[in-house]
C-alpha cells in the first residue's frame, strides 16, 4: 500500500506526463472538479469505482485506486499559517472577513456553522474587462447547535 503523499506524487506526475486537466480527470471520475483534485492531492478519499476510473485514466495501477479509497487525514499537511501566496490570501479572507462571515450567518440562521461534510464547492472563471475574476461558490447545510 502507497501512503496519500506518494499517490499524490503519482498523479501529479502521470497527469503532467499525459497533459491532462484536472477537468478531465474529475470528468473520468464522475464527480465533481474540486473533489476529485482534493482526493487527488489527498484531502478526499473517492468510491471505489470513481477511483478505479482516475487511476485508469492515468494509466496508473490498482496501488494508486487503493490510496484513493483511503479516507484522509484531512489538513495534516497544512501549516498554521500557509506561505504559498494563494492560500494565504484564503487564509488572510477568514481573518478579514471571518468574524462578518459568523455574524451574517448567525442572523440568518441562528447560531450554528456551515458543514464541511455536507457541502459542495465551485471554482469559476468570470471574463471582466478590468481582468478575469475567480467566482467561488461554497454550498454548505446549517447546523444549529443543540441546547439540551
Amino acid at each position: 500500500m502507497i501512503s496519500k503523499q506518494q499517490m499524490t506524487a503519482h498523479i501529479l506526475e502521470a497527469k503532467a506526463t499525459k497533459g491532462l486537466s484536472w477537468a478531465s480527470i474529475a470528468q473520468a471520475s464522475g464527480l465533481s472538479e474540486v473533489y476529485t483534485v482534493s482526493a487527488c492531492l489527498g484531502e478526499n478519499a473517492l468510491p471505489e469505482d470513481a477511483a478505479a476510473r482516475v487511476a485508469a485514466a492515468l494509466d496508473l495501477g490498482p496501488d494508486v485506486a487503493a490510496a484513493l479509497v483511503e479516507f484522509a487525514n484531512k489538513g495534516e499537511a497544512a501549516p498554521t499559517v500557509p506561505k504559498e501566496p494563494l492560500q494565504y490570501r484564503f487564509q488572510e479572507i477568514l481573518y478579514v472577513y471571518g468574524p462578518t462571515m459568523k455574524a451574517l450567518i448567525e442572523e440568518k440562521f441562528g447560531p450554528g456553522i456551515m458543514s464541511a461534510i455536507d457541502f459542495t464547492m465551485d471554482i469559476d472563471r468570470v471574463a471582466d474587462p478590468k481582468g478575469d475574476r475567480v467566482k467561488i461558490t461554497m454550498n454548505g447545510k446549517f447546523l444549529g447547535y443543540k441546547t439540551w
